[in-house]
């Protein structure tokens, strides 16, 4: 008699899930803007390059860590500006 050889299935690897985007808008003063570039040069010079989307995720990071009063103090060195597009100048 033949013995029938099974072959095991190679067990597939889980596939983690990439999270979903969301793309979004906003207004900012031209000053704060131009933090941004500063932050991305600094970083670049550390030998960590970075973009802006991940600056600003890891200031909702850093800010997400902070107790209450350090979050409230954080806002409320932001000034309000009108919301929606600027006028061209």
């Amino acid at each position: 008699m033949l013995a029938k050889v099974v072959k095991a299935k190679a067990a597939k690897p889980v596939k983690e899930r990439k999270p979903k985007l969301v793309r979004d808008s906003f207004t900012m003063p031209k000053v704060e803007y131009g933090v941004l570039a500063e932050l991305k040069q600094r970083a670049g010079k550390l030998g960590s390059p970075v973009k802006k989307s991940e600056l600003l995720r890891a200031g909702t990071k850093a800010l997400a860590a902070m107790a209450d009063n350090a979050f409230l103090a954080a806002l409320k060195a932001v000034p309000a500006i009108k919301t929606g597009r600027p006028s061209k100048d």
